[in-house]
């Protein structure tokens, strides 16, 4: 059995986890990443998405975050979220409706690196809706 270490998802509204884990894997802004015990310290920006937590008993469960912030040390592994919700409790026409607000975002943006920023946040939240 693999080591386990502790994990903590906490989003502005509660705190949805807070468990003994032996892997976390999220989606990172350079890439997905997977987390285990012992892992190098590391901060990393996540993007919209689905993280994955195995529990240190073998059960999974997913996610939905987004965007924020992980935090990982050898010891333990906390993801900020900007939103979060348990992937069985997605709400498809709020994600819908986020999507929208985005793409009006984008249509209103002014600047190059406003409308890349924002194309990008659609993209994920595109993603993330054909995900499910």
């Amino acid at each position: 059995m693999a080591d386990s270490f502790n994990f903590e998802l906490v989003s502005p509204e509660r705190l949805l986890l807070s468990d003994a884990v032996s892997e976390v894997i999220l989606p990172a802004a350079d890439g997905e990443m997977t987390v285990m015990a012992h892992h190098a310290p590391v901060m990393a920006t996540v993007k919209p998405g689905i993280v994955e937590v195995k529990t240190a008993e073998g059960a999974s469960n997913r996610y939905v975050v987004f965007g924020g912030f992980a935090d990982i040390l050898p010891e333990g592994c906390t993801i900020l979220a900007e939103s979060a919700v348990h992937v069985d409790d997605i709400d498809h026409e709020a994600l819908a409706e986020r999507i929208q607000n985005t793409r009006e975002d984008l249509a209103d943006a002014t600047s190059d690196a406003e409308k890349a920023r924002i194309a990008e946040h659609l993209d994920n939240l595109t993603t993330l809706q054909n995900a499910f």
